[in-house]
């Protein structure tokens, strides 16, 4: 908000110096004694500079008004917008996140910007960036499907423009009025969670279930990511520990087609601990109340409920969505993730091709993504990824 003569004869001296802000760069500063001098703040290679204006009364309002925008005008790179977005994100990112946040969403962070919004708006001048070119950014990435990750990428923005706002190195937030013409925030069929520090509170919820085999169904869930139902049928014919891997018969698929789930260290530790309770039984997951039956659909959504997740936030086929979501903003090739995720190849003959391609790149993914769970759940760095 911008001074006033009103304003700053009231402004009265505290125990330790404080300022207040004009706009554009232009602040008050008021010390312990009730002296009030004008400063101009300038920003030079992403720090601050600032310059003696004189005192106040002696320089009034106006008076220091007009000097500003003499310096401003000297300075082309003051809060006329110069500054490239590049700039301000890597300087936001180094005074904000870097010191304050955990590892884990440092590093998220770090991967957003360099993989999408230093790419997209890295080069522009902050008034060159307008709403429109937000949004259409943010559609894009709705297009590829990642509705979740397009809101973040807008939140990560009007943070960024925010922090330009209050350092006075510009005026406008574009990223701040485009929310309500996205896309819902959240996946457009499933609800999951896809935060890394989210997604670590989920799993720790989840492994200290008390319900033992429903505790099991949702690991084992989120560390194949297969759909519900072909978790809740998973027989024990079907895997072979040794291998490390699933075969799940071409029966249970959606696309009718025989897939393969490599096992990840931690799918086979917790394999041999499910063994113990079930191994004697056809289901991994069998029905404690129906003779001869699978858990039910019903199992996994009243156990999130129960631990405070709602229908808007987390369903059982999320863990899916969870991993896809992760997966590729990791950069994982994304032939890799479709073939685990065993979706449709549209062209038959390739799909009876390539049914076990990838194996190679699929186990290493697999392996990671188990890593990364036990990472995020014990508030760990993230693993790296390997090279494949």
């Amino acid at each position: 908000m911008a001074l006033t003569e009103i304003i700053i004869k009231n402004a009265k001296p505290k125990e330790k110096p404080y300022s207040l802000s004009d706009g554009r760069g232009l602040i008050l500063d008021i010390r312990p004694n009730g002296s009030k001098y004008w400063i101009a703040r300038l920003w030079i290679d992403g720090k601050e500079k600032r310059k003696s204006l004189g005192s106040y009364p002696s320089i009034s309002l106006k008076a220091a008004r007009d000097k500003n925008y003499e310096i401003r005008k000297e300075d082309k790179r003051g809060p006329s917008g110069e500054y490239s977005f590049k700039e301000l994100a890597v300087e936001w990112f180094n005074s904000v996140i870097l010191p304050d946040k955990s590892k884990n969403y440092v590093r998220t962070v770090e991967l957003r910007l360099n993989k999408y919004l230093i790419p997209e708006f890295g080069n522009r001048k902050l008034n060159e960036i307008t709403p429109n070119m937000v949004l259409l950014f943010c559609r894009q990435i709705e297009k590829e499907g990642l509705t979740d990750t397009s809101h973040r990428l807008r939140q990560f923005m009007k943070q960024i423009f925010d922090y330009a706002i209050t350092t006075d190195r510009t005026l406008v937030n574009p990223a701040a009025a485009i929310s309500k013409a996205l896309q819902p925030h959240r996946q457009k069929h499933y609800a999951t969670v896809v935060e890394s520090e989210n997604i670590g509170a989920l799993m720790r919820s989840v492994y200290a279930y008390s319900q033992r085999l429903v505790r099991y169904l949702m690991i084992m869930s989120a560390l194949t990511f297969v759909r519900p139902g072909e978790i809740r049928q998973a027989e024990w014919k079907e895997f072979d520990l040794n291998k490390k891997e699933w075969r799940i018969p071409g029966e249970k698929m959606k696309e009718k087609n025989e897939h393969v789930v490599p096992l990840s260290t931690e799918a086979i530790r917790v394999l041999k601990e499910l063994h113990a309770i079930s191994g004697n039984k056809k289901w991994l997951f069998p029905s404690p109340r129906e003779g001869g039956r699978h858990l039910s659909d019903g199992a996994v959504r009243m156990a999130l409920r129960s631990m405070g997740y709602e229908k808007e936030d987390m369903t059982a086929h999320g863990f899916r969505s969870m991993a896809s979501t992760i997966l590729n903003e990791y950069e994982w090739p994304a032939d890799v993730i479709e073939h685990q995720l065993s979706h449709v190849d549209r062209n038959t003959i390739r799909r009876t091709y390539n049914r076990a391609q990838y194996m190679p790149q699929r186990t290493a993914m697999m392996e990671w993504w188990g890593n990364f769970l036990i990472a995020v759940r014990d508030k760990k760095n993230i693993p790296l990824k390997p090279e494949i």
